[in-house]
């Protein structure tokens, strides 16, 4: 039986999410080079990012791996970001300006489709990194 004649449920769900929303890699490079600008520009959020990331095109490379991966199930990313957001000085308050930025992001550069994939996903992988680096920094607290 020739296999490229059905696709695999996952490519079937990606293909709807594709049609549906609009996602595709032009999407998340525009998403990802916007948002980053604004992190890049903005008065509290800029310090923290630029003194861990001195160089901004491979972050921004890895960001779009990050998001293709989660919305095109590409798994070009490899990464482990709650460590890479340990060493950051980033509190709650950080990722809900992190959010906010994000929503405006997929506001002007996303269908509204797009938008709210996106936007849930952000706030799902947000809430999860900061509950590990909670966990994290309890740890180390914990050993001091």
């Amino acid at each position: 039986m020739d296999q490229n004649r059905f696709p695999s449920p996952q490519a079937a769900t990606i293909a709807e999410r594709v049609a549906k929303t609009g996602i595709d890699e032009a999407m998340i490079e525009s998403l990802v080079r916007t948002f980053y600008g604004k992190i890049m520009a903005d008065p509290v959020l800029g310090p923290i990012f630029g003194a861990a990331i001195t160089d901004w095109e491979p972050h921004l490379q890895k960001m779009m791996d990050f998001w293709s991966s989660v919305a095109l199930l590409t798994h070009r990313y490899d990464g482990r970001p709650v460590p890479a957001h340990v060493r950051l000085d980033i509190r709650p308050e950080h990722f809900e300006r992190w959010l906010t930025l994000f929503r405006e992001t997929t506001a002007e550069v996303c269908t509204p489709e797009a938008a709210v994939f996106f936007e849930d996903r952000a706030q799902n992988i947000g809430r999860s990194i900061q509950m590990g680096v909670d966990f994290f920094r309890n740890q180390m607290a914990a050993r001091a």
